[in-house]
């Protein structure tokens, strides 16, 4: 049954982007071009090509294709899906526009009359109706029939031959064409620059003073793999070395494929520096590829991996649990084995990747959780998608006497571009309330 409806599901998605796909093909070339013409051809094939890269994209690491493949089909292939977003976002706008433009009538200005020749104007008899033709001003009972202004609707040619209709396609698509690429350029150059830092200051009741100012620097959802790759990893320890943090804190999603694919690419992991160490906890992106391969290899790279367990450190504890995707393999998180026998006048910090554990979190009397996941959203308006699923998609918010931090991640899955969602390197600082 489970299956049946999944296939289902797939279904309705595949048809319902396919008939997107048809209407902006309609409304972007079919409209907006001539019969025959070469842009008429190139559009329709890109209306066919497209979407199969996309598909492509979506599947080749699941399907196993070789690494070199799914590099290839990556970049086209989700660059391709936050276009059509955005394309069809903007297309719906100027759906509106489009019929509000075509209903309004347009006024064509009759031909001024020759010099040479008098206006011909029609003259009823008052007492047969019959007309007659004369020349105007022929008598002072003559009624005057003036040319009435021309109505030219839609199908409306000037004189260069572009109907009104072939017009206003091509002015309405060309402005979602301009406006899709600026935001997705803008997206896409916020996440290839590099995350930003941000900073929190989280007061934390049990405390001790010497703690105060505690700096731990949250790095979640980073998503090498075909698209982001070495490059990014490096400005990502550039960006976390420069805060210099008392300890860095991994929240899962680090990687989208294998060690074998992607060991080189995460190399730069080695280089990150801090004076507690970087800690490290499992996310459900590493699930897909295989947990444990990564848990092993990030413990190579100088990584202290947190596999339902808990490090005492000087001024608090801090615990980890395996994500809740790891429960199809049993390895999902065990709070009681992380928290259960833990001293609870000490303060606790948790590294969760989900924040939906956060009712876990505080049953266990942990202070502050730190979890990522939700991308933010990442593409505007996948916040409010997020929303449905994530008890809090993005910051600080409170659950008794549980705080909860959620980052909004320092890559992107999928296409590499955020849309109201930037990327962020969070360096949370403790406070102490006897400070």
């Amino acid at each position: 049954m489970t299956v049946f409806v999944f296939v289902l599901i797939v279904l309705a998605v595949l048809a319902l982007l396919a008939s997107v796909h048809r209407w902006l093909w309609i409304r972007l070339v079919r409209d907006t071009t001539r019969p025959g013409s070469p842009v008429r051809r190139a559009g329709t094939v890109a209306a066919f090509l497209l979407p199969v890269l996309a598909l492509a994209a979506l599947t080749a690491g699941r399907a196993g294709a070789p690494f070199w493949l799914q590099r290839t089909v990556a970049w086209p292939g989700f660059m391709w899906l936050a276009v059509l977003l955005y394309l069809t976002l903007a297309m719906l706008v100027a759906e509106v526009v489009r019929r509000v433009w075509l209903r309004r009538p347009v006024r064509t200005a009759a031909p001024a009359a020759s010099p040479q020749e008098p206006e011909l104007l029609v003259r009823e008899d008052a007492a047969t109706g019959t007309g007659e033709t004369g020349a105007a001003g022929s008598g002072p009972g003559d009624v005057a029939t003036a040319p009435a202004p021309v109505t030219g609707g839609a199908a409306g040619e000037g004189p260069d031959g572009v109907t009104r209709r072939l017009f206003v396609s091509r002015a309405l698509g060309g402005a979602a064409l301009v406006a899709t690429a600026a935001t997705v350029g803008t997206g896409t150059y916020g996440v290839l620059r590099g995350p930003r830092v941000k900073r929190v200051q989280v007061p934390l009741a049990r405390l001790p003073r010497a703690a105060h100012g505690f700096r731990i620097a949250v790095v979640s959802d980073v998503h090498l793999g075909a698209v982001l790759g070495r490059a990014h990893a490096q400005r990502i320890v550039d960006t976390v070395n420069r805060t210099q943090p008392d300890l860095i804190a991994i929240v899962g999603d680090l990687v989208d494929g294998d060690v074998q694919d992607l060991g080189p690419a995460a190399e730069p992991l080695r280089g990150l520096t801090s004076r507690h160490g970087t800690f490290f906890v499992t996310g459900n992106h590493e699930y897909f590829s295989g947990a444990q391969q990564w848990v092993d290899h990030v413990r190579e790279l100088g990584l202290n991996p947190l596999e339902n367990a808990r490090r005492e450190l000087p001024y608090f504890d801090l615990a980890g649990v395996n994500d809740i995707a790891g429960e199809t393999e049993g390895q999902g998180p065990d709070f009681v084995a992380a928290l259960g026998d833990r001293d609870r006048s000490r303060t606790s910090v948790l590294l969760a990747h989900q924040p939906i554990v956060i009712d876990d979190a505080v049953r266990h009397g942990v202070d502050l959780q730190l979890s990522g996941h939700t991308h933010g959203g990442q593409l505007w308006p996948g916040k409010y998608l997020a929303e449905l699923a994530n008890p809090t998609v993005a910051g600080l918010e409170r659950y008794g006497d549980t705080q909860l931090y959620v980052s909004r991640g320092a890559g992107a899955w999928g296409p590499p571009v955020r849309v109201g969602a930037p990327s962020d390197i969070t360096v949370v600082e403790l406070a102490s309330y006897q400070a």
